[in-house]
């Protein structure tokens, strides 16, 4: 097998990071992705950084023995709590992250008010607080730590009664402020996306980091010469830690909703 016929690695806490996998098929139709979903030790965002940290090295190592050209954290907890760590490890590895999108949505108009949902470990970051800082001053930005929301879509629950009365409650701070964008700062977040649009009201601009991702994935491969030859169509393979021994195990968590994440 040639360097450019080595799978793009996906990894994510559990079923979220699918929502960045979707755009990774969409920007680099023609690669290979192996998608590994941590659902043994989901959800990460209550986790200290250490555990999430150690979690995530763990899941590289893996990979790396597997010989992926490239490794996708599609997790912004572990993003935080061990991208910086492993590129200092693997300096000469392809190691791309996610962030809550801030950027773009501050932007979006003069000084408006963005709330950025997120797990509670990636809200305490430092990294979140340098990305904050650079935009304290465009917008007024609302974080609101979302405990609790990743558990529901882990289980696949993405439209329930039960869904929308928990997403009331949580959102139920921001009743007061006039919104005009929505930083869907964890990639299981775009699940619920249509749920918490129409709670915070259709007007209001949602953001999430996936595209970004994919694009900055797509650069470096092609940077390293990487890319896989254009006309082949690129494979996935979902990997679940809930079964580490199996490949694609019929009732896998990640294969079992992953299908249908893949096609919303």
């Amino acid at each position: 097998m040639t360097d450019k016929e080595r799978s793009v690695a996906v990894f994510d806490s559990g079923l979220g990071g699918i929502s960045v996998l979707k755009e990774l098929k969409r920007v680099l139709p023609n690669e290979n992705f192996i998608y590994y979903g941590d659902c043994a030790n989901a959800p990460y965002g209550v986790r200290s950084a250490d555990e999430v940290r150690a979690l995530t090295l763990s899941v590289y190592e893996k990979m790396r023995e597997k010989g992926v050209k490239a490794f996708v954290i599609a997790c912004n907890t572990a993003t935080s709590a061990a991208a910086q760590e492993l590129r200092a490890k693997y300096p000469d590895d392809i190691i791309v992250g996610v962030e809550p999108a801030l950027r773009p949505a501050a932007l979006c108009k003069e000084h408006p008010t963005v709330a950025v949902l997120a797990t509670p470990l990636t809200l305490s970051e430092k990294k979140f607080a340098a990305l904050l800082g650079k935009y304290e001053d465009r917008a007024k930005v609302i974080p609101l730590a979302c405990a609790g929301l990743v558990e529901f879509i882990e289980r696949g629950d993405v439209d329930s009664p039960e869904l929308k009365s928990f997403l009331r409650e949580l959102l139920s701070p921001l009743k007061d402020e006039k919104i005009d964008a929505v930083v869907l700062g964890c990639t299981h977040y775009p699940f619920v996306k249509d749920e918490i649009s129409h709670i915070v009201g259709e007007d209001v601009l949602l953001f999430d980091g996936g595209d970004g991702t994919a694009r900055e994935t797509k650069r470096r491969l092609a940077e390293a010469g990487l890319l896989r030859e254009c006309g082949a169509t690129g494979e996935t393979v979902f990997m679940d830690s809930n079964y580490p021994d199996i490949k694609n195990p019929k009732d896998s968590i990640v294969l079992r909703f992953g299908g249908k994440f893949l096609c919303n």
